[in-house]
């Protein structure tokens, strides 16, 4: 739903689809690029590692269709400063790319790279990285030296004379990292994007050495460690080897089911079971109505949650609510305190243990629920110890170090400060590539025409507010009080479709030859690029088709929706 794009994308062009960056890196990088990512309501925590870099000297570059607060300036509530209102100017140059224009202004970026790697001795370029790391330079240096230049600032949106300051930048840097999150990975070319980033990285030899690489930034503390846990639709074939001989069953080698699919085959009629172990799934998935459809349609639905979401309320014949501990509870098995682990966007394995008394006795943990339901289901037919991972997650732990490559003594590395750092092949410039090289890749520009009256559309998080939950209805940093359901768009626009600001609005999408609505949206003048325009989620999740997701990645396509407006008409007829 979030970085499967970036997934796919690093692991075609790095082998490894993680991030490969930590947060020492970011003591010694000398550029920060910063694209599709808004630290200051995403991810918080990340601004103290970019205050820090800033005074060390680094320059920070960002890229988005929204001048974000967070992006530009970050009181630190942690320093005097901050608490005396002093602000932190973090971004040195930004650039406001049209929704979608990342590509063309990484392309473009590469060209001025190019261009300036022809003086002679300039240094621009890291061939003997290029030549000893990469494979396919000679075609993507021919496809980008094709491209024409003013094509390409022109599709991104940004002024030239920006352009031209962020190439001159870059040109004299080698310590370079990028950062992105969704507004690269829910595009139709995201996979692409992302692939481009990659290109102009390894163009610096900005991969593989201290202060330099790739990171894509997940917001849950666990999303890059599902993958590493072998959550995936199509797991490899070594990991289902290894599987097998661990724990001697045979493993399906058919591939499953991602999560547009999964709704796909729900609605069909062709899953009949939905069950989910945390979240909530109806507000995070796209196409709302289209999705409820698909759960009422099953035969069965059961959520293991720690408290109740709109996804409860949309059910199947049957449902089922199963209770269970949340992480910051206390979780007694055996009459023995047990601890969890999680992965960050950094690769480093941590514990987690809950101080909380829960508030059921009758509450059972994630892991004894799947340990249970699995004795259930399977009875003597099993080989699993499920009993024994039910009463000790220590031994749930030994299992993964014995099936799971970099997890070797993992019990005794996770309990010590800190935890541990995940061995990265990408950081010691070991790519498992066909071709045991980093590859670079080449995108064709493919713009989306606009017809008149239509916007573009990307959904973004309000302050208060972390992925579908939200803890107010207020969002300080681009002066909204008590209210969710507005959509920002530029002062023209609003003027051209004859609206004027605190107008209500309905919001049509039409993909696919199918109606889609949300209304009642409060229009609000921003900052923000000609003919695009911004909502808050999941509230516009319903305009998001189904059948619209990333090529490659089938990941949602939530940062491009075109939709056009209506004046909103009260029961009463009244506008």
């Amino acid at each position: 739903m979030c970085h499967e794009s970036s997934g796919v994308a690093l692991s075609e062009s790095l082998g490894s689809g993680k991030g490969s960056v930590t947060l020492a890196d970011f003591e010694e990088a000398e550029v920060i690029l910063i694209l599709g990512q808004n630290p200051g309501t995403n991810h918080p925590r990340m601004l103290t590692a970019l205050e820090s870099a800033k005074a060390r000297g680094a320059i920070i570059i960002s890229v988005n269709p929204l001048r974000e607060t967070g992006l530009i300036g970050f009181k630190n509530p942690q320093t005097v400063k901050g608490l005396l209102g002093f602000c932190t100017e973090l971004t040195d140059i930004f650039l406001q790319v049209k929704i979608n224009g990342d590509l063309p202004l990484l392309m473009a970026l590469e060209v001025l790279l190019f261009e300036a790697d022809a003086q002679p001795e300039s240094g621009v370029l890291d061939h003997e990285f290029i030549l000893q790391h990469t494979q396919g330079f000679q075609e993507f240096s021919q496809h980008i030296r094709a491209q024409r230049l003013d094509e390409l600032i022109r599709a991104s949106g940004v002024p030239r004379e920006l352009v031209l300051e962020a190439a001159t930048v870059l040109a004299k840097k080698q310590k370079i990292i990028a950062c992105w999150a969704m507004g690269l990975t829910q595009h139709k070319n995201a996979v692409l994007t992302i692939q481009e980033v990659v290109n102009l990285l390894l163009m610096k030899g900005s991969v593989g050495k201290a202060g330099a690489g790739v990171c894509p930034v997940r917001g849950h503390s666990n999303v890059q460690g599902d993958r590493t846990m072998g959550i995936h639709e199509a797991p490899s074939m070594a990991f289902l080897d290894k599987i097998e001989a661990v724990f001697g069953f045979k493993a399906p080698r058919e591939p499953g089911l991602d999560v547009v699919n999964s709704i796909l085959a729900m609605h069909a009629g062709r899953a009949k079971v939905f069950f989910a172990m945390g979240g909530n799934f109806l507000s995070a998935t796209p196409d709302t109505l289209f999705t409820a459809e698909a759960l009422r349609r099953c035969q069965l639905t059961v959520h293991v949650s720690t408290k109740l979401n709109r996804s409860h309320l949309i059910h199947g014949k049957e449902a089922l609510i199963l209770p269970c501990l949340a992480r910051s509870d206390r979780d007694l098995q055996g009459g023995k305190a047990q601890f969890l682990t999680t992965e960050n966007s950094m690769g480093v394995v941590q514990m987690t243990e809950g101080n909380l008394s829960p508030v059921s006795e009758q509450l059972k943990s994630e892991p004894n629920i799947v340990c249970e339901l699995a004795k259930a289901m399977l009875g003597a037919r099993t080989r699993v110890t499920w009993e024994l991972y039910a009463q000790s997650y220590d031994a749930i732990r030994d299992a993964i170090a014995a099936t799971i490559s970099g997890f070797e003594h993992y019990n005794e590395r996770v309990r010590e400060p800190g935890g541990f750092y995940l061995s990265n092949g990408v950081k010691e410039r070991r790519f498992e590539t066909a071709s045991g090289k980093a590859q670079f890749s080449r995108a064709e520009l493919s713009q989306q025409p606009l017809k008149a009256g239509e916007l573009m559309m990307m959904t973004i998080r309000s302050h208060d507010q972390f992925n579908t939950t939200i803890y107010g209805l207020n969002d300080r940093y681009r002066g909204i009080q008590n209210e969710r359901r507005v959509i920002f768009m530029h002062a023209e626009d609003i003027r051209e479709a004859g609206l004027n600001a605190g107008d209500w609005v309905d919001l049509h999408n039409e993909h696919g030859g199918r109606a889609r609505v949300a209304r009642k949206f409060v229009v609000v003048p921003f900052d923000i690029p000609k003919c695009c325009a911004a909502t808050y989620f999941p509230e516009t999740n319903v305009l998001v088709p189904i059948d619209s997701t990333a090529d490659r990645s089938n990941t949602p396509t939530s940062k491009t929706v075109l939709i056009r407006l209506t004046r909103h008409e009260t029961p009463g007829g009244a506008a």
